[in-house]
């Protein structure tokens, strides 16, 4: 199936990757329009010879950035990000809180964000919604072992919660070996207490909400980017 989205997602990976300045050590999301950022932010390596050092929120990021001729770091090197550019499956607008992790990298991708002094979100126009969980579940990372305790806590939560399985018809694994619980609420009406009643569950290890995170979102669309501050 093609994506449809897909000219706009290419469109704010460019101008995301023109915001790119020497000698900053960005974070590299993930997700198709992370991509599109990680491709144009490689023919700015390759073609304009931008001096740039990346950390990859997941083994599949790292993988294309290296094809690219994008240098890799560390944590052990680099404590801190300068910027990190990547995508999301759902903006509340306003707020600018996101839901992340239907590509399964929402734990590598919260540490990473965490690092940097600045989130800024790429998306096309269909990832804005006014209440967060409109359209996707939450989900959570936690780990394998007693998988089906936590989700009997997480549903005292009031989410439905479903296992999350990979393409291949196995169980999903993520990079850190841990698997997803893709929780449905009914409502997400307060997004920070929901976090938090999430993270105080035994056995998980992060959710895919974050908040108060975001500085900045490059939206692109019919009618060209939005940049959106919070």
């Amino acid at each position: 199936m093609s994506d449809i989205a897909l000219p706009y997602k290419k469109e704010v990976g460019e101008i995301a990757a023109s915001l790119v300045q020497d000698g900053m050590i960005v974070g590299l999301g993930s997700g198709s329009t992370a991509t599109c950022f990680v491709e144009s932010l490689g023919r700015r390596v390759t073609q304009q010879g931008l001096r740039c050092i990346g950390i990859p929120t997941s083994v599949a990021t790292a993988k294309l950035a290296i094809s690219l001729g994008i240098e890799l770091t560390d944590f052990i090197h680099h404590s801190v990000i300068d910027v990190t550019f990547d995508g999301a499956d759902e903006i509340e607008e306003g707020s600018l809180n996101l839901i992340k992790g239907l590509g399964g990298a929402l734990l590598r991708e919260k540490i990473v964000a965490a690092a940097s002094k600045k989130l800024v979100i790429v998306a096309d126009e269909t990832k804005m919604v006014k209440q967060l969980g409109e359209h996707t579940p939450v989900p959570v990372e936690v780990t394998p072992f007693g998988w089906e305790s936590t989700a009997h806590q997480l549903s005292h939560l009031g989410a439905q919660v479903a296992q999350r399985w990979g393409n291949d018809g196995k169980l999903f694994i993520t990079d850190g070996g841990n698997i997803i619980l893709d929780c449905h609420f009914k409502e997400v009406k307060d997004a920070r207490k929901l976090e938090r009643d999430i993270g105080s569950v035994v056995g998980v290890v992060e959710s895919g909400l974050f908040i108060d995170r975001t500085a900045e979102v490059l939206i692109a669309g019919s009618h060209g980017i939005k940049r959106l501050e919070h």
